[in-house]
């Protein structure tokens, strides 16, 4: 009895309304919100990974530029080069 007293108030359910309008049929609504959180944290994943990435690349081109061995290494491994007399065969793994 008292709660359907509750619900006749019309301030009650005015209130009840909008906050099912924002929640349900709003355009920025709760299940827009969890989406682009999702979203949002795959996009800081992807930022952490580039930034290390990044550093990677710093820290090889460092090794490259004073290292004459190591651009020896990476020349041979990721762009397939060789010495005149020397013959590459690749092994590919299925």
């Amino acid at each position: 009895m008292k709660l359907l007293r509750i619900f006749k108030n019309k301030f009650v359910l005015a209130s009840i309304l909008f906050v099912g309008w924002m929640l349900f049929f709003d355009h920025n609504n709760l299940f827009l919100h969890l989406q682009y959180r999702a979203e949002l944290n795959d996009l800081n994943e992807r930022k952490k990974y580039y930034k290390d990435q990044i550093e990677k690349t710093k820290n090889d081109i460092d090794l490259i530029k004073t290292n004459p061995l190591w651009m020896e290494k990476v020349a041979r491994e990721q762009y397939l080069m060789k010495r005149d007399n020397e013959d590459v065969f690749l092994v590919r793994e299925k």
